[in-house]
């Protein structure tokens, strides 16, 4: 079992670890792979994220209910036309079904604060896209590189 986890800013060594981790990462392969977030960005990152996140931005960790391990990170926020989902389950921890209950975690976060659709364009060659299928999402639109899902959430 999962729970949603807001992080305390001397949580976010958890971020920097799987963002580094080239496992977890591989599905951001197109865009560049691992993701670099030094200590020295943190406090920008996390007021704008997690401390004054205003209407337009959630962010959470996934963390396990007994062991309070971290296992991923949800989040969405505003891009100027919707709202996009992301759904990060840390490598050794994938395969046990936290995708998906981070995912309906993710809408469930997103309803009650009162978005209508929620959207995730993911690289065509991501195995996630089958997931977002299952818990609801369509295909908007797709190109070489991305399809659009889209999920009515109200």
């Amino acid at each position: 079992m999962i729970e949603v986890y807001m992080p305390k800013y001397e949580d976010l060594w958890f971020r920097k670890m799987f963002l580094r981790d080239e496992n977890t990462m591989s599905y951001n392969d197109a865009w560049g792979g691992t993701i670099d977030f030094p200590e020295d960005k943190w406090t920008d990152w996390y007021d704008y994220w997690v401390k004054n996140p205003g209407t337009e931005r959630f962010y959470r960790y996934l963390q396990n209910a007994e062991t309070k391990e971290f296992i991923g990170e949800i989040s969405y926020h505003f891009n100027g036309n919707e709202y996009i989902a992301d759904v990060i389950v840390f490598f050794k921890y994938r395969g046990n079904g936290y995708g998906k209950e981070g995912l309906r975690l993710l809408c469930e976060a997103a309803k009650q604060a009162g978005i209508e659709y929620l959207y995730d364009d993911i690289a065509i060659d991501n195995p996630a896209i089958t997931m977002f299928l299952k818990m609801g999402f369509i295909e908007e639109y797709r190109t070489d590189d991305i399809i659009m899902l889209k999920k009515k959430l109200i």
